[in-house]
Order: C-alpha cells, then structure tokens, then sequence
C-alpha cells in the first residue's frame, strides 16, 4: 500500500469516527419552534404531532409498563444536545415503553427525546400546580456525563519522518 493511499484511509476513518458520536435524530415532519408551554396551550391541535425536545432529568420513576422521566426542556444546539446556558423551555414528561435503568437516567442526566405528543397531564411543582405536556418516546438519546468520556474533537498534527 502506498503512503498516500494510508493517509486518505486513516484520514477517512478519523473523519468518520468524529461525525458518529451524536444521536443525529432525524427532524423531517418536525416543527422544532414547539415548546413544551406551546405545546400545553395547543394541546388539540398539536395531539399526536412528532416533536425533539431535550433537557436536564429532574425525575425518573419505573411504572408498570413504562419509564417516565421528567424532565427540565432546554434549547437543543446543534447536534441536538440540550443547551443548559440558555434559559429553560419549561418541563416536560417523557415515557419510554418498557424498562429504563433509573440508575442511568437519573437526576441531572442530560436527554434528548423524539416522540409524539399525547394529552396533557396535570401535576405538581412543590405546592404549585403545572399541566405538562407528556411525549410519547421513540428515541431517547442520554448524554455522556461531563468528564466521564472525551468530547470529540477533530485535532491535526504535523508529524516528522526521519530516513536513514
């Protein structure tokens, strides 16, 4: 194999590493303007729409048929990751059919959902009432806790090759 042809693949395959770290859900059919207070004041008329919201997990409860997580929505940046600088979209609920492990999606887990909106629910902040508006999940994507994994990040060097 020639240098050049060694390059191009080792090249290729560090491009393609970097680019399959994020979840990348796909938004075709998705209003990404909906918010979870939008969201409740169109209940009907958004019933049954696909939406990605993504936050902070502020709870998480194993029911009998499903996981419910309760989270905290955030702008999503542009790999779709929920950006916790910006001010908070208000909460939501997310329920995942079947079993997720509460130990990983606990508090404070960033999560980014794809699902479908069903009716409202309404509940309780402290001593204050809140209707949230609950997605159905099809996609769940848990972020890496900060400094538990390297974020990718696509780096050049310039290396040297003595000959004798």
């Amino acid at each position: 194999m020639t240098r050049q042809l060694c390059l191009r693949i080792s090249l290729a395959t560090l491009l393609l590493t970097a680019c399959a770290t994020t979840p990348k859900m796909d938004t075709t059919g998705i209003d990404l303007s909906v918010t979870p207070q939008r969201a409740v004041a169109e209940a009907q008329a958004l019933q049954g729409a696909p939406l990605l919201w993504g936050g902070v997990i502020i709870n998480s409860a194993n029911l009998k048929d499903t996981t419910q997580l309760e989270i905290l929505a955030y702008p999503l940046q542009s790999d779709q990751r929920p950006d916790t600088d910006q001010t908070p979209l208000g909460r939501f609920i997310a329920q995942q059919d079947g079993y997720l492990e509460i130990s990983d999606y606990a508090q404070g887990r960033l999560v980014t959902v794809k699902g479908t909106l069903l009716p409202s629910r309404a509940g309780r902040i402290g001593e204050t009432e809140y209707t949230y508006p609950v997605l159905h999940a099809t996609q769940l994507h848990l972020w890496p806790k900060r400094g538990s994994a390297p974020e990718t990040r696509v780096q050049f060097g310039i290396g040297v090759l003595f000959h004798d």
